[in-house]
């Protein structure tokens, strides 16, 4: 999944984007309310993690431009101030969940993935294609009963093929779901990344390249 967290202290935002990407999420940062909005009119993100109380552009704003203007991300509020009357008004300003400061870290990662959830199409908790099984909720890939030792972005592209349920996905659509902003366009990252995860998955092949159009299984 791909995650905007929007948080004015650096450190803290930083240090929650490295948590999230080694759960396997890609994760932009934001520092202010103008840079968040500036993000999300040209990313499609599954949760943004917006603290509330931003200098400048408040929260508030932030999250009431991004229900008026349809953007399909769930939004996770957070805030130092965790009285019934702010959550209240979070909930009504558009925000999905709301979670009071100081958290748990592990809390955040389950509620955003309970968020992602809600932000696509139901799937099943565990995806199965044949004799493969990924489980995202607990970051583990196994094909005919063997554990496969998947790298973060392996396991992400993986996630995305059996999600698309038998569909194309084009390498521009893993690369924005799978990578952060930070990635290359013009790199061959998710070239390398599909022949790493074929090797890993072995014979026989299951991920199928359809010329001029992506991948599949």
């Amino acid at each position: 999944m791909r995650v905007l967290i929007v948080e004015d202290h650096e450190e803290l935002a930083r240090t929650v984007a490295a948590g999230l990407r080694r759960e396997g999420m890609a994760v932009d940062v934001a520092l202010d309310g103008e840079a968040a909005l500036e993000r999300t009119s040209v990313n499609d993100y599954d949760v943004v993690v917006l603290d509330r109380d931003l200098p400048g552009r408040h929260g508030d704003e932030v999250c009431a431009t991004l229900a008026a203007t349809g953007h399909p991300a769930r939004v996770l509020m957070l805030t130092a101030a965790g009285t019934i009357d702010d959550r209240v008004t979070g909930l009504g300003l558009g925000a999905d969940d709301y979670l009071p400061k100081p958290f748990a870290f592990a809390e955040l990662v389950a509620r955003i993935r309970a968020l992602a959830r809600r932000a696509r199409p139901a799937l099943p908790p565990v995806l199965v294609h044949g004799d493969l099984r990924l489980d995202p909720a607990a970051r583990v890939a196994t094909r005919d009963g063997r554990r496969l030792a998947l790298s973060p972005k392996e396991f992400a592209v993986l996630e995305l093929l059996l999600s698309a349920r038998g569909a194309v996905v084009s390498a521009e659509q893993l690369l924005e779901r799978g990578w952060d902003e930070f990635a290359d366009p013009f790199t061959q990252t998710v070239k390398v990344t599909i022949s790493r995860l074929r090797r890993k998955l072995g014979d026989p092949p299951l991920i199928e390249t359809v010329p001029q159009a992506g991948y599949r299984i």
